[in-house]
């Protein structure tokens, strides 16, 4: 059980960091903004390779040649891996990287049904939908009963059912690659924190040692990040993707920047948006702070063929997709079957109401308001409150970056705004209010519990890289109001949501209650989920690990003190 672990780490480890060396090597970018690049464009690369043997129904067996290319390009650029492997700062942020991902696999160690809120049925759609590509099922299957395929894009999906051919195809490794690969998103947070501390103009060489385990502290201890990096699904897959896009959208803008970087933004923006369709409001909103920041070279030839040239990528990106389906599907079956467009609330009235009211309830906490809360009724006292925490972090965006977190952030906003540059404070403030607007714009229906986790976990991870940056000037009082802060939404929102998601407290309260009697006290949708798991007959990752809870919880006491002390270590240049 443990060499399978270990080969399937391993194998997506080889994958995701070599398909796209050879290229990334070669680009004008520091060791870290390599190590970034080459992982974005290893997905990309994984994902086209991938979608061209599902396309041309070749045999599933041709998938092998993703890991080998990936060992070729590794070897074929050796002289610049050493480079970047003896650059001090990347090594840190590889380091803490890893440990943030088995942080999350220790906790998807526990999960023995999904419960919180009203999160049911995603997982076992992208199951069926990663096996659709890897088996070649129907064209005409549903999923859901409702779903056909073009309701949601496939990136995430094809790329998981290309592991699982690798390993096992089964619902555990299925879990674990999608935590895999959701833990990626640390790597685009952490050069960014970076970018923040020293700017984006300055030398390549300048870099805190810290920075990363402060950035993968408060990724470990924030429930919004860990509950969706264990929840099998593919929004933090294109949060990964948006934010490697806007790291090198901000790099196109600093002098000097290398001509790479804007074709890296468009094809990792189009990634994204082919991993989840929560990608578009990015999009938006990038796309017209590239043409802002370009106004004054509009009668510069080079800019303009640089434009081209990056809208042109990102086109070809998504017409690998975009062009089959509606090649197989047509324009209604394509453009009309996402849950944005056939979930529109006509009865809320017109949409600017609609959107007014989401606006509201994303940024008011449910407990500041009065709604129904039929969603989270439940006979167990411990599930509801775990579904009252739930609710809090995952659905509103102030509570979403830590229940003290979001009070720092805003008061670090409003101390840097005063002296930051014009040009910087109006896309700081276009790009917030842009990406919230949207975010919740584009949702078609009336959701009174809020919509954090739809479109805004780029944003909120965001957030959280930006506080890392920030830690050394909040001074003392401020440093421990946030550790403070952290400490209730680990307790919380991590700690907690698995001592439920394990029924721990059930097993430990009342050990000889009856198993179904405990499975039908919590809300309806902990109930469907744990009743679907056994009806389809899916072995969670936690059986299959089958590992003592105690001995889980030992590791990830381990991982955790391992990431403090170094945060404790001196900030360190590189």
């Amino acid at each position: 059980m443990l060499p399978d672990l270990l080969v399937t780490v391993a194998l997506f480890l080889l994958t995701v960091l070599g398909l796209g060396w050879p290229l990334a090597s070669r680009l004008a970018l520091t060791p870290t903004e390599k190590l970034l690049a080459s992982t974005g464009l290893s997905i990309l690369g994984a994902y086209l390779f991938a979608w061209i043997v599902y396309v041309a129904d070749l045999p599933a067996d041709t998938l092998w040649a993703l890991p080998i290319m990936a060992a070729v390009g590794l070897m074929s650029g050796v002289a610049g891996l050493r480079v970047v492997v003896r650059d001090p700062l990347t090594r840190t942020v590889f380091a803490m990287y890893l440990l943030v991902t088995l942080w999350c696999v220790g906790w998807l160690g526990m999960v023995s049904t999904y419960t919180g809120g009203g999160w049911s049925g995603d997982w076992f759609e992208h199951w069926e939908r990663s096996r659709f590509f890897l088996e070649h099922w129907p064209r005409d299957r549903t999923f859901l009963v409702i779903y056909t395929l073009p309701a949601r894009p496939p990136l995430a999906n094809v790329i998981t059912g290309a592991f699982l051919h690798f390993t096992r195809v089964d619902f555990a490794h299925y879990q674990l690659i999608s935590t895999l690969l959701a833990g990626l998103v640390f790597l685009p947070a952490t050069v960014l924190a970076q970018a923040f501390r020293r700017g984006f103009g300055s030398a390549a060489t300048d870099g805190d040692l810290r920075l990363p385990a402060l950035v993968a502290m408060l990724f470990m201890v924030n429930p919004l990040f860990v509950q969706n990096a264990t929840f099998a699904w593919t929004k933090l897959p294109a949060a990964f993707l948006v934010l490697a896009a806007l790291h090198f959208f901000l790099r196109a803008q600093a002098p000097a920047s290398p001509r790479s970087a804007g074709l890296l933004c468009a094809a990792l923006l189009a990634g994204g948006f082919l991993a989840h369709y929560s990608a578009g409001p990015y999009i938006a909103v990038l796309v017209v702070a590239w043409l802002g920041f370009g106004w004054s070279r509009r009668r510069d030839p080079v800019w303009w063929r640089e434009t081209m040239l990056a809208t042109g990528l990102g086109a070809a990106v998504l017409a690998t997709w975009f062009g089959w389906s509606l090649s197989v599907y047509g324009t209604g079956g394509t453009l009309l079957s996402n849950t944005s467009v056939t979930a529109v609330d006509t009865s809320a009235g017109s949409q600017l109401v609609r959107i007014a009211l989401n606006l509201r309830d994303t940024l008011v906490p449910h407990f500041l308001r009065s709604l129904d809360q039929g969603l989270i009724a439940q006979r167990s006292p411990w599930g509801w409150w775990h579904d009252w925490f739930f609710q809090a972090y995952q659905l509103n965006l102030p509570l979403a970056f830590g229940s003290v977190a979001w009070l720092v952030l805003l008061r670090e906003l409003i101390r840097t705004r005063v002296s930051a540059a014009p040009g910087a404070r109006r896309f700081w403030t276009a790009f917030i209010v842009g990406v919230v607007f949207l975010g919740v714009a584009t949702h078609g229906a009336r959701d009174t519990w809020g919509l954090t986790h739809i479109c805004l976990q780029p944003l909120v991870l965001l957030g959280l890289a930006w506080l890392a940056a920030r830690w050394a000037e909040l001074g003392r009082g401020w440093q421990l109001a946030l550790v403070a802060g952290a400490t209730v939404d680990l307790a919380a929102g991590v700690v907690f949501h698995f001592a439920i998601q394990n029924f721990a407290l059930d097993r430990l309260l009342t050990p000889a209650r009856d198993v179904r009697d405990v499975v039908m006290s919590y809300n309806a949708v902990t109930t469907g989920n744990t009743f679907a798991l056994a009806k389809n007959g899916l072995d969670t990752f936690s059986v299959w690990l089958n590992a003592p809870a105690i001995l889980l919880g030992a590791v990830l006491a381990v991982l955790f003190f391992l990431v403090l002390i170094r945060t404790r270590v001196r900030a360190a240049k590189t």
